[in-house]
């Protein structure tokens, strides 16, 4: 029943595509503007046509501004805010994702006569941390040392057909483009570390894979520390990394966040390095399974992950790909069933919105992250999700997962040292040709606003469209009757 649900809203959403793609502001629409808002959208190099505004008091039910509300644009990022209050309105802050360590015979006497089978369900804040603490309370529950058999990577929660991490833009080592799997520690990156001394340049890699070969051949030199990856070459041949070209030694020390394996060979070579951390044994191998759930008699050890209120604070504030795919997943199989597939998701998110009050009608969001080039909602639809999350218990949990303004998250070097810092909790997106920005703002009346503004535009990317975030949260925050 879902494949007909799914191909008759991509059919309406190309059509509301076709016809808005082609529409423009009309000069009655901009006139309708207050003046002064109109005056800063005339000044500055987008047309007015290529975006849509959305400003409304949390109080009040009728936006204050409302330019292009009701056209389709591509939200970038901001459409986390989707993904994140569905999955808080229909999970609920404490939910957590579980990994289940199982058996089909005992472990005696500190040795598992058999294969060790894990079975994830999508953490999506799995890190390297958590997973070497976690391989040390399955010894001490069970008094593992000896692996006489397999481990088993069991990722089939996600049923999710076959993808290339780079096929969205070309770049697939880039940590924002890994795919999901129901396994993932890390998000499948490497955290790998440009070091000068007095030797050159040394790297190191975080976590030190034990099956990753790094080949430096980093030269020391000088240059511009703002040039891309400082001059840095990054090429993957299998388990080989090779890092070649002049690093300008005067920068400093680097981080470079990359991806070198696939998803279940970096989750196979973390079991490795962390078990032989914790003194432990495997005599066999460590496999992935991608399929039906495999029979098992014996639960060893069930994992649980951070609540969601607190990976929702990641996903948000750092705008975090991976975590939000995740979270949309993990919605669809609460709501339809295991296994989690990319049609469950959409058509839960859309229904779970609905629910809330929403108006969803040509809403496409995707895969829940804002990385694809044919999700569509309008400036009004994202206001009403703003709106929700105001009115809902889950407020505060909600709120305090978007980046504050000169404080933290992608917003941090905005509004520093100033009047507004702190004063605005916000999502940011930006793809080539889309910018945008959405959230609540605390004007210098102390009223609450909520904000949204979607730039669709050949050049929106290239620093224009951040100008006009700035130029309508200055517009926002200077806004309203404050008593004399």
């Amino acid at each position: 029943m879902l494949a007909p649900r799914f191909n008759i809203t991509l059919s309406r959403i190309t059509q509301r595509l076709l016809v808005c793609l082609t529409c423009v502001a009309s000069p009655a629409a901009l006139a309708q503007l207050p003046d002064s808002l109109r005056q800063t959208i005339n000044a500055q190099s987008l047309p007015a046509d290529s975006m849509g505004i959305w400003v409304q008091s949390t109080d009040s039910s009728t936006p204050l501004v409302a330019h292009n509300a009701d056209r389709l644009f591509n939200p970038a990022s901001t459409i986390k805010l989707a993904t994140t209050l569905a999955a808080l309105l229909e999970l609920g802050p404490a939910y957590t994702w579980r990994t289940d360590f199982r058996s089909n015979v005992p472990v005696e006497n500190g040795v598992l006569r058999g294969d060790l089978i894990i079975r994830g369900t999508g953490d999506p804040g799995a890190v390297s941390e958590e997973h070497w603490r976690m391989l040390r309370d399955l010894q001490r529950m069970t008094g593992l040392k000896r692996i006489e058999g397999n481990v088993i990577l069991d990722a089939g929660y996600f049923m999710l057909p076959p993808g290339d991490p780079g096929e969205f833009d070309g770049q697939p080592y880039r940590a924002y483009n890994q795919l999901p799997y129901a396994l993932h520690v890390n998000s499948n990156a490497i955290r790998f570390h440009i070091i000068p001394d007095t030797n050159g340049i040394r790297i190191e890699a975080e976590p030190p894979l034990p099956g990753l070969t790094l080949v430096n051949r980093l030269t020391a030199g000088s240059g511009n520390c703002d040039a891309w990856q400082r001059g840095i070459r990054y090429e993957v041949d299998h388990q080989q990394v090779t890092f070649s070209g002049s690093y300008p030694v005067n920068c400093g020390t680097y981080e470079l966040l990359r991806t070198a394996v696939a998803a279940d060979v970096n989750a196979a070579e973390l079991f490795k390095l962390h078990w032989a951390q914790w003194g432990g044994e495997l005599t066999g191998d460590v496999l992935s399974h991608q399929g039906a759930p495999l029979s098992y008699s014996h639960t060893l050890m069930v994992h649980h992950s951070r609540p969601l209120a607190d990976l929702i604070r990641v996903a948000n504030k750092w705008s975090h790909n991976v975590m939000t795919r995740h979270m949309a997943l993990t919605l669809g199989a609460q709501r339809m069933g295991e296994p989690a597939t990319l049609e469950k998701a959409r058509v839960s998110l859309i229904d779970v919105l609905s629910r809330a009050g929403v108006d969803t009608q040509g809403m496409f969001i995707d895969n829940g992250s804002g990385l694809s080039r044919i999700a569509r909602i309008s400036p009004r639809q994202l206001g009403q999700i703003l709106q929700v999350g105001w009115e809902s218990p889950r407020r505060p949990e909600f709120v305090s997962s978007l980046s504050i303004s000169g404080i933290d998250g992608t917003t941090r070097r905005q509004y520093r040292n100033e009047a507004r810092t702190g004063q605005m909790h916000l999502k940011t997106g930006l793809l080539n040709q889309v910018s945008a920005i959405s959230g609540y703002v605390r004007n210098q009346c102390n009223e609450d606003m909520m904000v949204v503004l979607l730039v669709n535009h050949p050049e929106a990317h290239l620093g224009h469209g951040t100008r006009m975030q700035q130029t309508l949260l200055d517009w926002v925050y200077t806004t309203g009757n404050c008593p004399r």
